[in-house]
């Protein structure tokens, strides 16, 4: 039974430990490649948050397009860094735009 709760409390703590070591990831990332700090994106008023999606949108659309073209500059962890902060963005608006219906 103790032994069942040790392995339990481990599995969280690791995944908590990977879900933190992500976010850091993600925060350096976006900062140097659009300058923008994400925590702060997630706790401003809902104008500012859909600039930042939009800049991110040109970004990833930017990356595409090198990607397409066979460009020399084109790199596939950027391109994931930025969807995936862009993912994190939307998430985070979802509570805040949708009807209650929907959520």
């Amino acid at each position: 039974m103790q032994c069942t709760i040790f392995k339990q409390n481990i599995a969280t703590f690791k995944a908590e430990k990977q879900r933190l070591a992500q976010h850091a990831v993600q925060r350096a990332a976006l900062q140097i490649l659009a300058n923008m700090d994400i925590d702060k994106i997630m706790v401003a008023p809902l104008g500012e948050k859909e600039n930042a999606m939009r800049k991110l949108r040109r970004l990833i659309e930017r990356e595409r397009l090198k990607g397409t073209a066979g460009h020399w500059s084109y790199d596939l962890n950027r391109h994931i860094a930025l969807k995936q902060a862009l993912d994190r963005i939307k998430h985070g608006l979802l509570p805040q735009t949708l009807p209650a219906t929907i959520q």
